[in-house]
Order: structure tokens, then C-alpha cells, then sequence
């Protein structure tokens, strides 16, 4: 009787977890999402002559949502970039230094912005995120000019001034009430920019004002209100010009970087969000060996804190599809 019994709730177990795992395959999101980062060519204080590197936050950022990255080199063809892109279910288009008309860098974004709206307008869902260096490529990339003004706003840690189209955007509609409150009256974005969007630029350029909507506003110290999140009208293509990565995985004393309970609660909100952004796309490499060799996990992060504001860096070299 009692090996009777056993057989039946093994019997039952067995269809249990049929049922669940025949669940997740026909789930209409990615359960092993994958986003891109864009390298951009390292300082000499960094890496040697050529390299290019990826912070080791952005990195985190994204697996602590549950995503897998991989480093987009400076180093493909433009064909390696295309394949690359129907590889990936996202894009994150980080902060730095780089020239955001004539680098490698901004030439790469402008490619990868093409080809989203292109999937976009076809009916693909693909999202782009862009912090701080990648926020302000965002806006010269939809406007076609660089419209940003100098700002004191280095290193300065800031409350959110919400837009009314707050009240409907994509970014923000699931965060708790509590954490909301938080965000519009204590200092949890962490600003390290010296060039700013003003709102003055953004709806003077029809561009612009068209394809985004200004969900936050901020106002350095002299008084000039600038453009601080944003989200595309009509794409999954969002912006900010502060860093949510920083608040959990950035430690530099130089850095007023916030590392509250409520600072680190807006960087796993968002970073969630973003993930789930990407599990909307079924991009996927043409097989498990490419997926693996060209997956973050290849390369190691080096302690770079002693030298930079990264606690850690990628140094991406060379072609994984060679």
C-alpha cells in the first residue's frame, strides 16, 4: 500500500513539474535575458594604448535584476555589430568620457539606436537605457546636435523634481509611494556631470520634444534647471543623467555617492525595470558556444579604485567572434 501511495505522488510530482517547466518555456518574457554594454576606448591612466574598459558597476547593476551581460568592443565591424544586436535582448549605453560625435563610442550608440528603432518599428520590442554620458548621446542622437550647457552639478547628490508626465510613464508607475516621496525630497541621484540638458534646450528642439517626455527636472547651484530623466514617447528608450548604479556599487570617499536604504532601493527598482525591459525580447545568439564566448563572464574585473571612481573595471579587448 505504501510503495502504492509513493508511485502516485511521485506520478503527481512528475506532471507538477511538467506543467511548470512547459509554463516558463511558452512564458511571454525572456527568462534569460542578456543586455549589452557599450565599451568605450580606457585613458592611458586606465589601460594601455587601444583598450577599452566597462565599470564593473554597470555590470552588477544588471545582474542584481537578473540579467547576463555582454561587453560590446570598440573592436567589431559593422557587421559583427548587427549580429551582435539580434543577439541581445537590450542595451545600456553607460557613463564616462567620451567624445559623444567622433568616438567610437558614440559612432557604436548611433548604430544600435538605429537598428532599435528599426526593431521597434517592426513590431521587436528593444530597449536602450542610457546613464549620464549615455543620456546626453541619447539626446544627440534624436536631435542630431549637441544642445548641452555647463552645469555645477559634479559630484553633487540630488532629490527629483517630478513633471506631471511622471504620473503616466513607464519608469517610474510600479516604485512604492513611500519610495516616490523619498526620491522628491532627499538627495538619492547621484550627479558626476559637468554638461547638462537645460529644459530651455529640450523644448526649444521639436526633436526632442517630440520623441521624449521629461519625467524629472533638477536645478544646479547657479540656478540653471536641467533635464535629468527621461523616457521616449513611443520606444522603450529611457535616460538619465545621474548614476543609479553608484548607490550600490560604487565606494569612493571622493564621491558623494548616496548609500541610504531608500538610495539603494531606487538603484534595484530601476534596474529591475530596465531587466524587464529587456525579457520582452527573444534576441538570441545562433548557438549556446557564441553565447558563451561572448558573455562578460570571459573577461576579469581589476581593482581599479586606487587609480579611478570605479571600484572595479572590464578591460575589453579584442574580437569574440573571430
Amino acid at each position: 500500500m505504501a510503495a502504492s501511495r509513493s508511485h502516485v505522488y511521485t506520478t503527481v510530482l512528475c506532471v507538477c513539474l511538467s506543467l511548470f517547466w512547459d509554463q516558463l518555456s511558452t512564458s511571454p518574457l525572456n527568462q534569460r535575458p542578456i543586455i549589452g554594454i557599450l565599451a568605450q576606448k580606457a585613458s592611458s591612466h586606465l589601460a594601455k594604448s587601444g583598450s577599452s574598459y566597462i565599470a564593473a558597476s554597470y555590470v552588477k547593476y544588471l545582474e542584481s535584476a537578473g540579467a547576463r551581460v555582454v561587453p560590446i568592443s570598440i573592436e567589431l565591424t559593422e557587421a559583427q555589430y548587427q549580429k551582435l544586436f539580434y543577439s541581445i535582448n537590450g542595451l545600456l549605453i553607460p557613463g564616462g568620457g567620451a567624445n559623444l560625435l567622433t568616438s567610437d563610442f558614440s559612432k557604436n550608440a548611433a548604430l544600435f539606436y538605429k537598428l532599435a528603432l528599426q526593431a521597434n518599428d517592426h513590431g521587436t520590442h528593444f530597449p536602450v537605457w542610457g546613464t549620464c554620458l549615455g543620456f546626453e548621446e541619447l539626446t544627440v542622437l534624436t536631435s542630431g546636435k549637441k544642445l548641452l550647457i555647463a552645469t555645477n552639478t559634479s559630484n553633487v547628490p540630488l532629490p527629483l523634481k517630478f513633471t506631471k508626465d511622471m504620473l503616466d510613464s513607464r519608469m517610474f508607475k510600479n516604485f512604492p509611494v513611500d519610495l516616490m516621496k523619498a526620491l522628491a525630497a532627499e538627495p538619492l541621484t547621484g550627479n558626476f556631470h559637468r554638461w547638462s540638458l537645460s529644459v530651455k534646450n529640450f523644448t526649444s528642439n521639436a526633436e526632442l520634444r517630440n520623441f521624449y517626455k521629461i519625467l524629472t527636472t533638477n536645478v544646479d547651484s547657479r540656478g540653471i534647471e536641467f533635464v535629468s530623466t527621461i523616457e521616449a514617447r513611443n520606444y522603450p528608450i529611457y535616460g538619465v543623467q545621474w548614476h543609479p548604479e553608484k548607490n550600490v556599487f560604487e565606494w569612493s570617499r571622493k564621491e558623494k555617492i548616496p548609500h541610504s536604504p531608500r538610495a539603494v532601493e531606487l538603484s534595484l527598482f530601476l534596474a529591475e525595470f530596465f531587466v524587464n525591459e529587456a525579457r520582452k525580447n527573444w534576441h538570441q545568439f545562433s548557438d549556446e558556444t557564441e553565447e558563451e564566448n561572448a558573455l562578460i563572464y570571459n573577461y576579469t574585473p581589476i581593482y581599479s579604485a586606487n587609480i579611478s571612481g570605479f571600484e572595479q573595471i572590464y578591460i575589453i579587448d579584442g574580437n569574440y567572434f573571430s
